[in-house]
């Protein structure tokens, strides 16, 4: 059995993403991660249709993030994003940012939900709506954990 390639998207790092020392600045990872997300959920048929025919978001609940190496201005870099449900109203959204040679430069774990945008609260089985509101599961990555 072979496991397949997680989404990505291929992002240039700008000269107004650094910090002071030189290096992308630690909020500019998780802006990567972010854009790999988005893309995939709008990909995956998550932005139009069937989520927001539901009155459905997906919210950021948590982040955490390991650094690795160091990314600087003009590098073109890869960063992967898939999901794993699980029980209950959470998911996770798990990301590499990778160099142009293949190196790790971060490892992004986000934990979400899906918001019922009227009652302002998470609903269960996340899984089960995007399956309902039509997204491509197979897109998502969406294994169960």
């Amino acid at each position: 059995m072979t496991e397949r390639e997680p989404f990505r998207v291929q992002l240039k790092v700008r000269h107004y993403e650094l910090d002071t020392l030189g290096h992308v600045n630690h909020a500019v990872y998780h802006s990567y991660a972010e854009v790999a997300r988005l893309e995939l959920i709008e990909r995956a048929g998550g932005l139009k249709g069937g989520l927001r025919d539901a009155n459905l978001a997906a919210v950021l609940l948590e982040s955490h993030i390991s650094f690795r190496k160091e990314l600087r201005a003009g590098e073109v870099i890869d960063v992967t994003c898939e999901t794993k449900f699980g029980s209950g109203k959470t998911f996770v959204m798990n990301s590499n940012i990778y160099q142009a040679d293949g190196t790790l430069a971060a490892e992004i774990s986000c934990t979400l939900g899906l918001m019922d945008l009227e009652r302002r609260k998470l609903v269960p089985d996340p899984r089960g709506k995007c399956d309902q509101a039509g997204m491509d599961l197979e897109l998502l990555g969406g294994a169960t954990a």
